[in-house]
């Protein structure tokens, strides 16, 4: 039996991933803060549920001390859990802002070294950045902020696991409609909003990076043009951020 660890299982891009799992033949441990979520889903998926606020390393080495209890060997992680940031470094709440690098970056990284016992030669670690992670969108500063942080770690972990046998993925999803993060309804960008894909292809496409050994993926894939616009031509990434942005509400 295959053992997946899902965090942010509740909704969106996690709940997707779970059910194409579970589709799979993966017995999926399902990890997020909303029981009236996990419980009901795990059951559909006839999988489990930790609930864990991955924000808090305590709450974090809790659960996985639970999960390599009854899984001392965990085949992939796949770190999604993640909140949205939609403001700027001035206009977004400090408390926000914190809870942003928190729960995106640092949750990662807890959770991750928690379960580190339990990740063996040919096990996998999913972490789903964002292209948030490599283009600095303005109008959401803090969140594009926690997600570079995310892919730097994602990279150096890529290094430091890669020498144990244990694969590590990078997923880079572009606008992604979920309950948390509602983009079709928030996005000033016309163009934006028509691009805006749901969970169930990012799902797809982490399960296939695993299949086949992708360490770094764009969904979809043409998403990487903005990265090289980022990359070459900061100037024009900057105005083009400028000029994009979310409505008020």
């Amino acid at each position: 039996m295959k053992v997946a660890v899902v965090t942010g299982a509740s909704s969106g891009i996690g709940a997707a991933t779970a059910r194409e799992l579970a589709r799979l033949g993966w017995h999926c441990v399902l990890v997020a803060r909303r029981q009236e979520r996990l419980k009901p889903l795990a059951a559909e998926l006839g999988g489990e549920y930790e609930l864990c606020d991955v924000s808090d390393r305590s709450d974090v080495d809790r659960a996985a001390a639970a999960i390599l209890m009854r899984h001392p060997s965990i085949d992939l992680l796949v770190n999604n859990a993640g909140i949205p940031g939609r403001g700027s470094f001035f206009t977004l709440e400090p408390e926000r802002i914190e809870a942003v690098l928190r729960t995106n970056y640092l949750g990662g990284v807890w959770v991750v070294r928690a379960l580190e016992p339990g990740l063996q030669p040919g096990s996998h670690v999913v972490n789903v950045v964002s292209v948030a992670g490599v283009v600095a969108f303005g109008p959401a500063g803090p969140y594009a902020a926690s997600k570079h942080a995310q892919l730097a770690f994602s990279r150096s972990l890529a290094g430091l696991l890669g020498a144990r046998g244990v694969q590590v993925h990078t997923i880079l999803p572009g606008f992604v409609e979920t309950e948390g993060f509602p983009q079709r309804s928030v996005l000033t960008s016309a163009f934006f909003r028509r691009a805006v894909i749901g969970p169930e292809l990012v799902a797809e496409r982490i399960v296939k990076a695993v299949e086949s050994g992708k360490r770094e993926l764009f969904v979809p894939r043409w998403y990487r043009v903005f990265a090289l616009i980022q990359a070459l031509l900061p100037g024009l990434s900057a105005r083009l951020s400028a000029r994009s942005g979310y409505r008020r509400s």
